[in-house]
């Protein structure tokens, strides 16, 4: 179009066509209208035309600016990561970057420092990896018990994150990064709450050694290991690294709580398993003794295999999972143990607080050992500190046990003392005190040693004889260790003590026989008794002594001489020869009433001696063959002197009725317990 052209010719003809014809001196004027109207017109078409050169031009610059930041970018991008490219692959730009800017710390502070583009897309590759994680968490029952396969990359990419925000706090940036620094912050706290139930999962679900226990078993320290409720070492690894990374990310407390909640939990299960239970002191004191016998074996198993393979295991787990925080690691080991440690201790506690009863004795024993033996080899395992805490309390609770043990030990005084039935035991036989008391005796001193420490270092409980009697102001409890009694050992003292006050309630009760005969059986039984069983362990023999051995042998003897005297030697005086003889000449009614007598007394001691006890086939053949080298010998020699003054037949028959076998016979009946009658042999 040309310049000053109208747009629309046809329109400007049929205007100059149609106009009405005005007159001639009015054509000027109108003329003049026109040519002004006209140049209006291109006047508006000029700058319309100017208006769109402009637009042109700032589009032009636009593009021009676009293409030079485009350019520029392609510049900067050129030291940068294609962003597409994985988590791993990016962990080595992000190192560097972080390189970078540790060390651009020396620049001045007022300048800023740029944040590479790839950061925002090492952040989504992070988020992805954390959405994935929390998949993987709320689908808990169909995960695997094995470490995942990517677990490298992403604790590497959550390390960086923590380096990211603590390398960026250090920086001054604009605050139109704030976004970056939020989300980044964002990311972290996601990350690591995936890490913290990474680490729950694997502590609480991926354990082995979650076979029911055999302690009788766990003889050595390997099989006792198989026991231990720990991990295989890829799971153990993996632990190391997630704890590793959350302690130095600053999530040290929520790590720590989560591992001793969770190793708690598996500890006490594996108490559990063993069949031991919490149990406060007043349930203790309200058990019966069956309960408690059978909690006390179960306590017993239970500390031992603590001491030889749950509490070692369990210091080692820690110090393999927390390897680059060994005071971390002895804390929580303290901190996990000393709750079990308390449960064992006052368990031990509430037993020697119980109301105290002989048959307890041996099961404090065995308790008061196992914490003298055990314990030693748990308090390696403590750091200094709480090893001496440990081994004070421990030390409280055997020295409890101790006196406990001592207590029931001297009440076995008491008991004897306090026995004074006034019914004879019958025949003769042995006393349940007696067979109580030895067995009794026999059995501690298979505790000998243990009980010989405890009365040396526990014996500080007044006894006033082993009874309750106050002490007077001024008056001193006797002590165990005074240096008389032959420099005896205080257990020594005590046993020989008890062995004397039970040789004095026998012989109480020997009286309580009217037979004089009779007493000395009672009192030959029981002291054969003693004897055998003194006899038969080395340990209450060597604690009494030779020399009381062989007084309580003599004492035997003694009863056996009183029992020959009164029995037999009534019979013997009916064959003396006192009265049988005037002026060389035997005097037969005399003779006759000899044997008729002799008959008579026999009968009466077969009779009633049948029914006597000597339970000790040694001592019951020894006093048989006794009784027969005294009586048969003299019975035969007054046959064979004095029978042929009887006429043969009738009277012989009639006072003549025993020949020396026949006694020898009927000596044999002795003893046996059973009533029997001669006339019924006949």
């Amino acid at each position: 179009m040309e310049k000053n052209q109208p747009e629309n010719p046809d329109l400007l003809e049929k205007t100059n066509d149609d106009a009405p014809k005005l007159p001639a001196h009015d054509a000027v004027p109108d003329a003049v209208a026109v040519e002004s109207d006209v140049k209006s017109a291109d006047k508006l078409e000029d700058d319309k035309d100017q208006e769109e050169k402009e637009k042109e031009q700032e589009k032009e610059k636009e593009n021009e600016t676009e293409k030079k930041e485009e350019l520029e970018e392609k510049d900067e991008s050129k030291d940068e990561p294609v962003l597409h490219c994985d988590l791993h692959t990016i962990l080595e730009d992000v190192d560097q970057f972080l390189l970078t800017s540790h060390g651009s710390r020396d620049r001045e502070e007022d300048s800023a420092v740029e944040i590479p583009k790839f950061i925002d897309k090492f952040m989504d590759l992070v988020d992805a990896k954390i959405e994935q994680y929390e998949n993987t968490e709320s689908n808990a029952k169909q995960r695997e018990y094995r470490v995942p396969e990517d677990e490298s990359s992403f604790l590497e990419a959550v390390n960086r994150i923590s380096k990211l925000k603590s390398a960026i706090h250090k920086m001054k940036l604009e605050d139109e990064k704030n976004p970056l620094i939020n989300r980044i912050g964002s990311t972290q706290q996601r990350a690591f709450s995936c890490l913290e139930e990474e680490f729950r999962f694997f502590l609480e679900e991926s354990r082995n050694g979650d076979s029911d226990p055999e302690p009788d078993r766990c003889d050595d320290a390997d099989s006792a290991q198989l026991l231990f409720p720990g991990y295989s070492g890829e799971i153990v690894s993996y632990l190391n690294k997630i704890a590793n990374q959350m302690i130095a990310g600053g999530f040290e407390s929520e790590c720590c709580q989560v591992y001793i909640v969770a190793r708690r939990n598996i500890f006490e299960d594996a108490l559990q398993k063993f069949g031991f239970e919490k149990y406060s002191i007043d349930d203790i004191q309200k058990m019966s003794w069956e309960s408690m016998e059978r909690e006390i074996a179960i306590w017993i198993k239970t500390i031992k295999h603590c001491a030889t393979a749950l509490f070692s295991g369990e210091r080692d787990l820690a110090e393999s999972v927390f390897s680059a925080y060994p005071p971390i690691s002895a804390s929580l080991f303290s901190n996990l143990t000393r709750g079990i440690v308390i449960q064992l201790l006052n368990f031990s506690e509430g037993v020697a607080m119980t109301k105290r009863s002989a048959e307890k004795l041996f099961k404090m024993l065995d308790m008061y050992e196992a914490l003298r033996d055990l314990v030693p080899k748990m308090e390696n395992l403590f750091p200094e500190e709480s090893a001496n805490e440990l081994k004070t309390e421990s030390t409280t609770a055997r020295t409890r046990l101790g006196e406990a043990a001592i207590c029931i030990f001297c009440d076995l005084e008491n008991s004897i003392k306090a026995d004074t039935g006034r019914t004879p035991v019958p025949g003769g036989a042995v006393h349940p005190l007696t067979r109580y008391t030895m067995n009794y005796l026999k059995y501690a001193c298979e505790y000998r040693n243990t009980l010989e420490q405890i009365f040396k270092d526990h014996a500080k409980i007044e006894r006033a004889d082993s009874t309750n009697r106050p002490h007077f102001e001024g008056e001193q409890p006797p002590t165990y260790n005074h240096p008389s009694n032959d420099n005896q050992s205080p257990f020594s003292t005590e046993l020989t003590k008890v062995m004397e006050l039970l040789d004095s309630n026998l012989e109480a009760k020997s009286k309580l026989y009217r037979d004089i005969a009779l007493s000395s059986i009672f009192m030959m039984n029981n002291g054969r008794y003693i004897l055998q069983k003194i006899k038969g362990s080395a340990e209450i023999h060597e604690l009494v002594g030779d020399a009381w051995y062989r007084k309580r042998s003599s004492e035997l003897r003694q009863y056996h001489k009183n029992y020959q005297r009164e029995t037999w030697g009534r019979l013997l005086g009916c064959l003396n020869h006192e009265g049988l003889m005037v002026h060389g000449k035997v005097i037969k009614p005399v003779l006759k009433e000899k044997f008729k007598g002799f008959n008579a007394l026999f009968e009466e001691i077969h009779k009633t001696q049948s029914t006597w006890v000597i339970s000790d086939e040694q001592l019951q053949s020894e006093l048989r063959v006794s009784i027969s080298a005294v009586m048969i010998p003299a019975y035969r020699s007054f046959l064979a002197r004095f029978s042929q003054y009887l006429d043969p037949g009738r009277q012989t028959e009639k006072y003549i009725k025993l020949q020396p076998e026949d006694i020898e016979t009927y000596i044999d009946d002795l003893f046996d317990g059973n009533a029997s009658s001669m006339a019924r042999k006949r």
